[in-house]
């Protein structure tokens, strides 16, 4: 597998500086974030650090090294790229902004180069398609917030090749995350296809009147949300027995809701403007202070 030394991030904005801090815990790679226009990048992940500083993670020593690891850089893509062995996108969520930065960079970066998309939705093989060596190019989807939780999604294209792939899963233990590898460039790769499967259900159960939105999101978080992080669902499967699995889908797969289009409800709720914390009204009611304690309370939980 190829050695990973030099990693440039292309894009600074909330994911690319999140997975800046994330690579700035290892003292064995050079990070270099670039945008086209100078941001306050370096502000932002040190309020992140200090985050975890009055968790009691890391120190004040350990804050001011882990932000001398990175380096910043703005407009023109120069030394870091030419000797760059990994590019990680993160612009803008525009399919002709990410094809036309991957196809400007094959005239920069060495042939070996991996480019990686942080696409949460896009697919990686159409990122692709104006690059001369689509092998190169891989998916790596870091969930929000990036420094907090550990999967990546490393996703193959029609095109990677094994040891492209393989050397960005490496590289994604190394730096303490869970990397996953989605063998097929499929609409929501692994993880949110789980999970909207799931929102589906939780939003067809308020839209029959079985219960009200607090009753399902509390019916979750009080059972098998809670043990989902110890015992997966397949792991599951596999406790209770593949037999008791088939006989309990055999009744309850004809009453969940399989349809291929968004809920009626949602394009209710949003004729009416309920949009959520947008406008402070969805399936709750919110306030600037109840939003706020909700964003804090997932990262203290996270952290935690």
């Amino acid at each position: 597998m190829k050695e990973v030394k030099n990693v440039v991030i292309c894009g600074a904005g909330m994911m690319g500086n999140m997975i800046a801090l994330v690579f700035s815990s290892c003292p064995d790679f050079n990070i270099t974030v670039w945008n086209r226009r100078e941001k306050p990048c370096k502000e932002v992940i040190k309020d992140n650090l200090e985050q975890l500083r009055d968790k009691g993670i890391i120190t004040d020593a350990e804050i001011e090294e882990r932000l001398a690891r990175i380096a910043f850089v703005f407009p023109d893509k120069g030394k870091e790229f030419a000797e760059a062995d990994l590019i990680i996108e993160c612009v803008a969520e525009v399919m002709e902004t990410k094809q036309d930065l991957f196809a400007e960079l094959e005239g920069i970066c060495r042939d070996d180069c991996i480019f990686a998309t942080n696409t949460s939705v896009m697919s990686p093989t159409e990122i692709a398609e104006k690059c001369e060596h689509k092998e190169r190019v891989v998916g790596t989807h870091f969930w929000n917030p990036g420094h907090l939780i550990p999967l990546v999604e490393v996703v193959k294209t029609d095109a990677t090749t094994d040891e492209v792939a393989d050397t960005v899963m490496d590289f994604m233990a190394k730096i303490g995350k869970e990397p996953c590898l989605c063998k097929k460039d499929v609409p929501g790769f692994i993880a949110n296809r789980l999970q909207h499967a799931l929102w589906r259900e939780a939003i067809s159960i308020v839209e029959r009147g079985i219960a009200d939105a607090p009753t399902v999101d509390r019916a979750i978080k009080n059972s098998f949300g809670l043990r989902l992080p110890q015992l997966a669902p397949l792991e599951n499967s596999d406790l209770v027995g593949t037999d008791l699995t088939y006989s309990i889908h055999q009744t309850v797969l004809q009453a969940i809701e399989d349809t291929h289009e968004p809920s009626p409800l949602l394009k209710e709720m949003m004729d009416r403007n309920e949009m959520g914390f947008k406008t402070n009204k969805g399936f709750y009611d919110w306030t600037d202070e109840s939003k706020a304690k909700v964003s804090a309370d997932l990262n203290t939980y996270l952290i935690k």
